[in-house]
C-alpha cells in the first residue's frame, strides 16, 4: 500500500481539458477559479502567471510547470497584468497552432483536473495554492512535457488516451515532487517514510474496517505501545485512534455521497459492527446522523 497511490485513486482525478497553445505577443488569458486544479507549462518562450494578488506573478519557461489550485482566478500572459480574456476569446484572438513560423511566438500547455469526494478535497487543500516546480534537465517531468507538446502538436488515432495518460504522469510527477521538497507536504505523506510508523499507517489504510487496537498497531511497527503512541503523535499531531476515526469518517462521506452503498454496508466497510453503532459514532463527529448529513451534501453537489 502506497498511502499517495491511495489518496490519488481514491480522489478519482480526471484531466477535463487540455490544450497546447501558440500566441504572439501581447496576449493574455484569464481562467476561472472554480478549475479544481490547473496545470500550465511553457514549451517556447516566456510568459507569466498571476493571481490577483499582490506580488504573486510568476515567469513561466521551458521546463517549468506550475499547479494553480482552485479558490481565485488567475491569469496568464505575456507579461504580469497583461490585459486578459476568457478562453473562448483568447482562441479567437490567437488561432496559431505551429509555432515554425512564428519566431516571438509563446507555446504553452494549459490543463484542468477534477477531483472527487473527501480524499480529493483533502489532497487538494495539501498543495500551495499556487505550486511552481522546475524539474533538472534529467527529471522525467521535462520528458513529459515534451511528450506532451508533440502530441498535441497533430491530430492523431487514440490521441485523447495518451494525453489522459500524459496528463495523470504530469499530474503525479509534479505532486510527488512538491511533498518531496516542501516541508508544509501532508503529515501521513511525511509519516508514510518513517520506518516507524510506515507499516502501521499503511495497514490502517488498506484495512479500515479492521478493528485495529494500538498495541496491534505497535506490534506492525514494532514498537511498544508507548513509544508507537508518542511516535504517532510527534509526527501525526494527533493520536492513532483519532487519525483511524478521521480516515474512516473521510471514507464514510465519499459512501454517502456517492449513494454506492446502504448504511449497513458502508457500517462494514469503515470498521463498525453494526449500523447503529456507525451512526453514533458519525453523529459524535459530525454533529448530525448520515442520512441528514448526505440530504444536506446532495444540493450542494456539482452536477457538472
Amino acid at each position: 500500500m502506497d498511502l499517495l497511490h491511495d489518496h490519488l485513486i481514491r480522489a478519482r482525478a480526471t484531466g477535463a481539458v487540455f490544450a497546447r497553445t501558440v500566441a504572439e505577443p501581447p496576449w493574455g488569458m484569464r481562467l476561472s477559479g472554480s478549475i479544481q486544479l490547473g496545470v500550465h507549462a511553457v514549451v517556447r518562450g516566456r510568459g507569466w502567471l498571476w493571481t490577483d494578488t499582490p506580488g504573486s506573478a510568476v515567469e513561466l519557461s521551458p521546463g517549468t510547470v506550475v499547479l494553480v489550485r482552485g479558490g481565485p482566478d488567475h491569469s496568464i500572459g505575456d507579461r504580469p497584468g497583461a490585459d486578459c480574456v476568457g478562453p473562448e476569446e483568447f482562441r479567437a484572438r490567437h488561432p496559431l497552432t505551429g509555432a515554425g513560423d512564428h519566431p516571438r511566438a509563446t507555446v504553452f500547455l494549459c490543463g484542468a483536473y477534477r477531483f472527487s469526494g473527501e480524499v480529493g478535497r483533502a489532497l487538494l487543500d495539501s498543495l500551495p495554492q499556487v505550486m511552481t516546480l522546475t524539474p533538472a534537465l534529467d527529471d522525467p517531468l521535462r520528458d513529459v512535457i515534451t511528450l506532451l507538446s508533440r502530441e498535441l502538436g497533430t491530430t492523431r488515432p487514440a490521441q485523447q488516451i495518451v494525453l489522459d495518460r500524459l496528463l495523470d504522469l504530469l499530474l503525479v510527477l509534479a505532486i510527488r515532487s512538491d511533498f518531496e521538497q516542501n516541508t508544509t507536504a501532508p503529515r501521513w505523506y511525511r509519516a508514510s517514510a518513517d520506518p516507524r510508523l510506515g507499516a502501521a499507517l499503511r495497514a490502517m489504510h488498506e484495512n479500515a474496517a479492521h478493528p485495529w487496537t494500538v498495541p496491534e498497531l505497535a506490534a506492525i511497527s514494532g514498537l511498544s505501545r508507548a513509544a508507537f503512541a508518542r511516535a504517532f503523535q510527534e509526527k501525526l499531531g494527533q493520536a492513532p485512534m483519532r487519525y483511524l476515526t478521521e480516515w474512516r469518517m473521510t471514507l464514510a462521506r465519499d459512501h454517502l455521497r456517492d449513494g454506492d452503498l446502504s448504511l449497513a454496508r458502508i457500517a462494514e466497510a469503515v470498521g463498525y459492527a453494526s449500523p447503529f453503532a456507525f451512526t453514533a459514532a458519525f453523529r459524535r463527529h459530525h454533529g448530525s446522523p448520515p442520512g441528514v448529513w448526505r440530504k444536506a451534501e446532495r444540493p450542494a453537489a456539482d452536477p457538472s
